[in-house]
C-alpha cells in the first residue's frame, strides 16, 4: 500500500521561505518519480517540480525555477521541496504525488502517470 505525507505548510510574508515534506512509503520511494504539484482556488492543478528518486533527474515549473529546490533523503523516503522567495502567487494548497516505476532521465510524463497522491498542504503567502 502506497502512503504519501506532507507537511510544512504555513502562512509567511512576501519574501519568506517554507520547506514542504513528503514523506511516503519504503516501496513507494525508492522506484518512482515523485512530484510536487499545486492548486489554488479557481486555478488548474500545476505541476510545480519531479524529481527521479532512482536517478536524480529534477524539473521545475518556470513560474518557480530559481526560487525552488529539491532535496531527498533516501534514508528517511523523504522528498524536500524548498520554497524561497515566496510570491503572492505561490499561495496553494501543494500535493505530493508519485508515479511508480522506474524511470530513466527527467519526470517529464503525463500527470496522469501520478497515480499516488498526498492529502496536501496548505501554503499561504500574504504581503
Amino acid at each position: 500500500q502506497v502512503h504519501l505525507v506532507e507537511s510544512g505548510g504555513g502562512s509567511v510574508q512576501t519574501g519568506g521561505s517554507l520547506r514542504l515534506s513528503c514523506v511516503a512509503s519504503e516501496s513507494t520511494y525508492r522506484r518512482a518519480c515523485m512530484g510536487w504539484f499545486r492548486q489554488a482556488p479557481g486555478k488548474e492543478r500545476e505541476r510545480v517540480a519531479t524529481l527521479n528518486t532512482y536517478g536524480g533527474a529534477a524539473t521545475f515549473a518556470d513560474s518557480v525555477k530559481g526560487r525552488f529546490t529539491l532535496s531527498q533523503d533516501p534514508a528517511k523516503n523523504t522528498l524536500y521541496l524548498q520554497m524561497d522567495s515566496l510570491e503572492l502567487s505561490d499561495t496553494a494548497t501543494y500535493y505530493c504525488a508519485a508515479a511508480l516505476g522506474i524511470y530513466s532521465g527527467a519526470c517529464l510524463m503525463d500527470d496522469r502517470k501520478f497515480t499516488y497522491w498526498g492529502q496536501g498542504t496548505q501554503v499561504t503567502v500574504s504581503a
